[in-house]
Parts: structure tokens; sequence; C-alpha cells
């Protein structure tokens, strides 16, 4: 069974989701089978994407537009399409940069597997970083101090780093220089934005 998600984007100034449910239907979805959110997609709060993806069974395929209308960003794009090919449910981005992209097809998987690849170098590079700037403060003698502010920058390190095995929530907290309360208020434990996150980012 093919079911497709579609999304308002402000970023482009697009309000409506004519576009994007029209060429799903081209494409064979059921009316019945489409999933819409008029979020935005910083925005953890995407009631009809969760449904989408829970409704979803082995041997169907997820069709969306564009592949920002599926993803926040790559590493939330990976895990879910990740998740997916667990459950056997296929993807099909039907334009953009990411038209190339058919999990149900070799050469599909072979494109999504190099976008997978290059998220798990940028995560490598993100946690060699973190262990860099860890071991310095620590040889700087640094034991925290007053904290200062979360920022989007270290929103992104967070959310990088505490998705990591091995991840020292303690030495994490004081080379980004907030609390352990500051840091959960922004980010869960697997590194999944909250809600004080989503905002800041959004900013």
């Amino acid at each position: 069974m093919l079911v497709g998600y579609v999304r308002v984007s402000k970023a482009d100034g697009s309000q409506t989701t004519d576009l994007q449910r029209d060429a799903l239907l081209t494409a064979g979805v059921d009316e019945a089978h489409l999933y819409e959110d008029l979020a935005s997609g910083k925005k953890d709060d995407r009631p009809e994407l969760a449904a989408c993806l829970k409704a979803l069974r082995a041997g169907d395929t997820l069709l969306v537009w564009k592949l920002d209308r599926l993803g926040r960003d790559l590493r939330h794009l990976v895990n879910v399409v990740h998740d997916l090919t667990e459950r056997k449910v296929g993807l099909k981005v039907l334009t953009g940069q990411g038209a190339a992209i058919d999990t149900t097809t070799p050469s599909g998987k072979l494109v999504f597997g190099i976008f997978a690849a290059l998220a798990e170098f940028e995560r490598e590079l993100i946690t060699e970083r973190t262990k860099a700037g860890l071991a310095s403060a620590r040889a700087r003698g640094r034991k925290g101090g007053r904290p200062f502010k979360m920022t989007p920058a270290k929103v992104r390190l967070a959310m990088a780093s505490m998705g990591q095995p091995g991840t020292n929530v303690g030495d994490l907290c004081v080379e980004i220089g907030v609390t352990r309360q500051t840091l959960y208020r922004h980010v869960s434990p697997t590194g999944e934005l909250r809600t004080d996150g989503a905002k800041l980012l959004e900013g």
C-alpha cells in the first residue's frame, strides 16, 4: 500500500499543501492514506507524522514530495528511514534533491546508503571534537563556574553527543557550560530535541 505524508513549509512561504497533495495523489496514493501536518518541520510535535509512521506496515511504501518534508535534519531523516527499513517499509521521494531515493529499488537503496554514511561521518567528527574539547578543558583545570545560557550551537552539539555511547553527561555539561537541568530541558538522554531546544533552534 502507498501512504503519503505532506507538510507546509514556512521557509519557502508556502502555507498550503495543495502541490504536494496533487503530486502524491498522481503518484497513486489514495486520499484516505494521506497524512498532513501544518507545523514547522523543526518542531517535534508532528502528530500526523507520528500517526503515519505508526500506521505503516511491512510491504508499504511511504511517499513524500521532497526529502525535507520528512526529516528535521539529516540525523533525524537517517533514523526515520533506518526504522522504516527495519520494518520492511519503503520510502520514495518524488522531487527535489532526494528524488533519486526509492528504497524499494537497489539504486535507491545505494543513494540512501550514501546519505547514511555521511550522517555517520558527521556524528564521528562531532564526537571527536567533543572528546578533544573535554580533554582540553580538563588540561586547563576547568571545573565549571557560573553556567552560560544554552545556544543553538550547544543544542546541536548536545544532540549529537547525547546519542553516542560512552558520552559522560557531567563532562559534556562542563564543556558546553550548562547544568544538567538545563541540558535535559533542551535535549533528552538519547539526543532528541525537547520543547526548549526546539524553540531555541527555531529562534
